[in-house]
């Protein structure tokens, strides 16, 4: 590591590792190695880690381990992050219809960027984006590796309620709406795709380290993909992203 691990006190159940203080994949991949170390290891009283784009949030019982004796329990802990092999992360597939009602800003995108408006689909859906964290609400993925030139800014005035699905752009970034809300990002698409299922196990379609790819789909498409989703479907593929595609 670069830089030193920085912990500091988030009140008296709970204690954030800041590993620096900028977004870059390589923090994040410290991040994630911390939380994956602790996942395997595991720290007597330690009950959940929070990754986020520098910093991971630890819960701990403060009635079977003090913050003390945990800080000294991660600093043993630090040199292993060198040498960790982290799993291979997976790639999500995430079927999306763009434009018209499911993109009603897709036309301001284009032109914001002086290009079509077929154009920013195919831009937008070429990348393989780097999910740094979930958060904002549950399983909303705020992504990296979009492509500036379709970067757009916020609207002026935020619409009271964004449907659950829908595909936004708000400066650099894009991501996915999961639950219904409020929300100020440019709306481009929507997929069917649930991200969030409170009852599901575990109740996150998507973690952080992974990667996800939008794939244009037309009404057919969309119309078949629902069908598939009411019969108790998955009619999206996750695969490894160093092997070929095929669904798990």
């Amino acid at each position: 590591m670069d830089k030193a691990i920085e912990y500091k006190s988030a009140g008296d159940h709970a204690l954030v590792a800041e590993f620096g203080n900028e977004i870059s994949k390589k923090i994040n991949e410290q991040v994630r190695a911390l939380a994956y170390l602790l996942q395997q290891e595991g720290v007597k009283g330690v009950t959940e880690t929070v990754p986020t784009y520098r910093s991971l949030m630890i819960h701990y019982n403060p009635l079977v381990i003090d913050q003390k004796s945990l800080i000294t329990e991660l600093k043993k802990r630090e040199e292993k992050l060198k040498e960790l092999k982290m799993p291979p992360p997976l790639i999500t597939e995430i079927p999306t219809i763009y434009g018209g009602a499911y993109g009603p800003d897709l036309e301001d995108v284009a032109k914001h960027a002086g290009v079509s408006e077929e154009e920013v689909i195919q831009i937008h859906s070429s990348g393989e984006y780097l999910i740094y964290m979930l958060g904002f609400t549950p399983g909303f993925p705020y992504l990296g590796g979009m492509d500036p030139r379709i970067a757009a800014p916020r609207l002026n005035s935020p619409r009271k309620k964004i449907t659950r699905g829908s595909v936004g752009i708000a400066d650099a970034q894009t991501g996915i709406y999961s639950l219904d809300s409020p929300g100020g990002w440019r709306l481009i698409g929507w997929t069917p795709v649930a991200l969030f299922d409170p009852k599901g196990t575990p109740p996150f379609l998507l973690k952080a380290g992974d990667y996800i790819k939008f794939c244009p789909i037309d009404h057919e498409e969309y119309e078949k993909i629902q069908r598939e989703l009411k019969a108790g479907g998955v009619p999206w593929k996750t695969y490894r992203k160093d092997e070929e595609k095929g669904s798990m």
